[in-house]
């Protein structure tokens, strides 16, 4: 079977998009994911047509590990750069469905995305997080260290962790500790945040499935959601990635999340599956 594809990428988060009425299986995505015999990208982003509930089309996220998960920011901003193809129009709504529910998207005059994400949840019952009750942070012990964060739900967990330096700070080695620690049941995303000032921050995340990517969207407005609860940002944060800048933008609890970016269209191929 062939299979046409258009590698999309955020901030150098790298998708491979494409369409079909059957998911490939978990062994193929993982063989098409391989950066040395395969395609190579961090996440799948299935699209399929929209089932009549208004969007525009409806997707569903794979990590290159072959696992489903529920969201990706940096993937709905590239599934609304696909779908507008050559558009300018940036006062057109674009409605991209996913199981979770429905992301918002609009092209911007300076050529980025912008999508209203979910609205974060601090309960830890929504992330899945185990705990007995909620509070600012919570503590755990990883590897034999003492490791502080906050949880948070975008649709998908979150761990938020302050550092005083992302440069230093142990990725590789308390990043595959808490993705799988016993109290998230579902796995997490890890991110380590530092604060360089109420409208800037420093982020690097440990995604779950994938490793340390060089974005993440749904990471980028945990971490501002973090910020902000504990009181040390703004309304609007640039939010420094190993790839490059985001904006996000969030008025507070109950509300959702603006997640602005770059989206870029790398090239079109086919593979064979």
């Amino acid at each position: 079977m062939q299979l046409k594809f258009t590698k999309m990428h955020a901030l150098g988060n790298d998708f491979l998009v494409a369409r079909g009425a059957e998911t490939p299986s978990g062994g193929v995505i993982r063989a098409l994911a391989d950066r040395h015999t395969g395609v190579g990208f961090d996440q799948l982003l299935w699209l399929s047509e929209p089932d009549g509930t208004g969007v525009d089309v409806f997707y569903r996220i794979y990590n290159a590990d072959g696992g489903e998960v529920e969201q990706c920011g940096n993937g709905a901003r590239c599934i609304a750069r696909y779908i507008a193809g050559d558009s300018a129009d940036n006062e057109r709504v674009w409605r991209l469905g996913f199981p979770g529910g429905v992301v918002n998207a609009q092209l911007m005059t300076d050529g980025n995305i912008a999508v209203e994400m979910a609205v974060p949840s601090f309960e830890p019952a929504d992330l899945p997080f185990t705990t007995a009750e909620r509070a600012a942070t919570y503590t755990v012990n990883a590897g034999g260290t003492a490791v502080e964060f906050a949880a948070v739900s975008m649709g998908n967990p979150h761990a938020v962790i302050r550092v005083d330096d992302v440069t230093t700070a142990p990725v590789a080695h308390l990043g595959p500790l808490l993705e799988g620690h016993e109290c998230f049941p579902n796995r997490a995303n890890i991110g380590f945040m530092q604060v360089v000032g109420p409208a800037h921050i420093r982020l690097r995340v440990f995604e779950r499935g994938v490793g340390e990517t060089s974005a993440c969207g749904t990471g980028a407005c945990a971490a501002v959601a973090a910020g902000r609860q504990a009181g040390l940002l703004d309304e609007e944060v640039t939010v420094a990635l190993p790839g490059g800048e985001l904006r996000v933008r969030w008025p507070g609890e109950g509300a959702p999340v603006w997640l602005i970016g770059e989206a870029v269209r790398a090239f079109d191929g086919v593979v064979a599956i």
